[in-house]
Parts: structure tokens; sequence; C-alpha cells
């Protein structure tokens, strides 16, 4: 069973050292939840899981091999959505996701792109532009785009932000159904969001010691 593993991770960012000697390990079924705050590096985490980032030190990898080998390989087994919605206010709703749904290989991008915002609870903003769209309903919208072209690894920051309660709960029966048919989860969060069995993995626990003097990293 494919393991997805990073070691001794070091990440920089500017001239800002964000965390050090960093590991993680999710296999199939796993959720794995960012938590720290603010400026700990869980969003800057996920970028490098997603092959956004690049780490200065240490290996990322999938089932022993190094993810910077096979980096279009990756891609196409992760689904990461960011904290800031993607939507292109001058598409319909439909529309945005068919784009997403095309890139990430959907056969059928536009029946792809209905059936995932029927499952999100909102079908009736297929025909809606972007522009118009509400701050919980955009964030349904970039939810979607983890069934309109589902992959193995998601990879989520914040993604319950402008949900109502009904629309968690939705959601963290997504991440359910996905762990049980095999599938990876990590995620950052602020709030606490349901995943059963998951691990917890704490971004302070890697910031970097500065000493006082020479102002370097321990």
């Amino acid at each position: 069973m494919p393991v997805f593993a990073g070691t001794e991770l070091t990440c920089l960012r500017g001239d800002r050292l964000v965390f050090t000697g960093l590991d993680f390990q999710v296999a199939p079924g796993d959720a794995l939840v960012l938590l720290g705050p603010n400026g700990s590096g869980k969003s800057s985490l996920l970028r490098v899981m997603a092959g956004l980032l690049r780490p200065v030190a240490g290996l990322l990898s999938w089932d022993g091999v190094p993810v910077a080998e096979e980096p279009d390989g990756h891609r196409a087994r992760v689904r990461y959505v960011g904290h800031l919605d993607a939507v292109k206010p001058v598409l319909t709703a439909a529309e945005n996701l068919a784009f997403w749904a095309a890139i990430g290989g959907a056969a059928d991008p536009q029946a792809n792109a209905l059936a995932a915002l029927d499952r999100l609870g909102v079908p009736h903003i297929a025909g809606v532009p972007g522009r118009y769209l509400s701050a919980g309903q955009k964030r349904r919208l970039n939810l979607a785009r983890l069934l309109a072209a589902p992959a193995d690894l998601w990879l989520l920051d914040e993604p319950t932000v402008a949900l109502d309660r009904a629309a968690i709960a939705l959601f963290e029966g997504l991440v359910a159904e996905h762990r049980a048919g095999g599938g990876m989860v990590v995620l950052s969060t602020h709030t606490d969001i349901a995943a059963p069995g998951g691990r917890e993995l704490h971004l302070d626990d890697f910031t970097p010691v500065y000493d006082d003097e020479s102002g370097e990293a321990a």
C-alpha cells in the first residue's frame, strides 16, 4: 500500500525559516490534521506536499520514491484546495468546475461538474456566474473539485471557512467516504472537524529555535 511521507523537511519563505526537521506519514485511509497558530507553517506544508513549494532540505516521497523524480505523476494523484477561492467571476459555477475537472482528466467534465455540485448540495448555482456567489457557495464550489476529478490525496487548507454547520457535516461525510475508499486526507484547520481515527500534527513543534545573541536558528 502506498505511503506518502516527508522526512526531515525544512521550509524557507523569503528569509524566514518556517519549520525544520518535520516528519510525517500518510497511508491509505488516513487523515492528518495540521494544527498550530497563524504563521506556524500549515499552509506552507500543504504547498510543499502539493509540489507547489520546494523544501530547502528533506525528502518528500510516495511509496518510497522521491516525489521530485515523478512530479507529473504526483500532481495527478493530488487535489489541492487552498485557503483562497479559485473562482473565475465571469464563468458560471458549472463552467468553473468543468474547467478543473478537465484539468484533472475527467472523461466528461460537464457531467462530472453537475454531479459534484449536486453532491455538495448546490445544484441550483450551476448557471450562476462566479461573481454572484456567496462566500459559502464559493467554498462549496471549490470543494466540489474534489469530486469532479477524483484523486488519491486531498490537501485542504482551512476547508470549512465560510461553511455553515450543515455544510461542515456534509464535508465531514465526504472526507469519511474518501477515506473508506482508501483515499488520504491532509487538512489544516482552526476549528473542530470530525475525522475519526485521524492523527494530529502540531506545526509549532517544528518551529526553529533562534539564538538570542546571534539571531540564527539553533
